[in-house]
């Protein structure tokens, strides 16, 4: 009765072996079971899609059919999903556009170089120690105080809804003061619909500040036709006191273009440093096995040309300095309330 219990203890043991070794100890049938796509595939799918879609490969000198050349010999049917990922994201990041991305379950390309490489410019601690302080009020997403007969809106993400409401109560505030700072530096973009209720609520008529086209197709010049960007009152007046946006290379996406639009209202006026840019919509769209990705499709220039994709400059240029941050001091809101404060 004993060898019989131990024959078949050494059975069992043996059929789970083989089961383990059959179904967990191969990397490559767990990563690529029959029908999916090989890495070869997900290489070119996104290499074509990119090739057909992206919008700035003229306006950076990009030479795409050179990555693929660079990249494609990199892929193989032995590799991870890991090192794929690796590869597609070296691929991408040489389009030297933060609104381009891979997303898998364990992780996500990105490049950050709009704003890693410059100075911060930026420092929430002082500000909520100096500026806003305890009696500050929230309306919404924005957090406002009057400074000096100056109101200071600070707004943190145009991903953060805005109403009517909200502004309605915003403006009734900015009214009373002598003039209006808003402060969108490291305000990373959102929704574009926030940029354009702000500003229906400054202005007091339809402007056109921005021209945008699509890329419809494979070739350099396979764009639609340019199409005007305006934005239009929300108020029956229009805020006819100085307008301060501050901003720094943290500023991306939507903060660009809202950063466009002060540029053409007749009192609105730039401090800070030049945006990060993001002038291109992404697009998104979905690789053979699974992993999600998004590049920008879309141009857009200033009345002048140029391309919101690498920034909008400030009218009044200026770094904070080490000195002030020591003292919890802000440069460059103290620039924007000397600047109301001389008009």
């Amino acid at each position: 009765m004993q060898v019989y219990k131990l024959t078949y203890k050494v059975i069992w043991l043996i059929i789970m072996g083989v089961y383990l070794m059959l179904h967990l100890g191969c990397e490559k049938a767990l990563l690529r079971p029959d029908g999916e796509a090989s890495p070869q595939q997900v290489f070119d799918h996104l290499w074509n899609d990119v090739n057909d879609r992206y919008a700035f490969f003229n306006v950076k000198n990009i030479d795409w059919e050179d990555v693929r050349d660079k990249y494609r010999p990199m892929v193989n049917d032995d590799m991870s999903d890991e090192s794929l990922f690796d590869v597609l994201s070296e691929m991408l990041f040489e389009l030297r556009d933060g609104h381009v991305n891979i997303t898998t379950n364990f992780n996500r390309s990105r490049n950050w170089e709009w704003f890693q490489d410059f100075p911060i410019n930026y420092n929430q601690n002082i500000i909520d120690r100096s500026y806003l302080d305890k009696d500050f009020q929230i309306i919404g997403p924005f957090r406002a105080k009057s400074i000096d007969t100056v109101l200071y809106v600070n707004y943190r993400s145009f991903g953060d809804a805005i109403d009517v409401s909200h502004m309605n109560s915003l403006m009734n505030l900015a009214d009373r003061n002598l003039g209006l700072i808003i402060d969108i530096r490291s305000n990373g973009g959102g929704s574009l619909s926030n940029a354009y209720r702000m500003m229906g609520a400054l202005t007091d008529r339809s402007r056109i500040f921005a021209r945008e086209r699509i890329k419809t197709g494979s070739g350099p010049d396979d764009f639609s036709p340019w199409n005007t960007l305006s934005y239009s009152p929300e108020r029956d007046r229009a805020f006819d006191k100085p307008v301060v946006l501050l901003c720094n290379r943290g500023s991306y996406s939507a903060s660009t273009f809202f950063a466009q639009m002060i540029k053409v209202l007749p009192n609105g006026v730039i401090i800070g440093d030049q945006t990060g840019g993001g002038g291109g919509i992404p697009v998104f769209g979905e690789l053979p096995n699974g992993w999600m990705y998004r590049f920008s499709a879309t141009q857009t220039i200033n009345p002048e040309g140029q391309h919101l994709e690498f920034g909008v400059e400030p009218d009044i240029f200026i770094d904070m300095t080490e000195e002030d941050e020591l003292q919890d001091i802000d440069t460059i809101i103290e620039a924007a309330l000397d600047y109301i404060r001389q008009l």
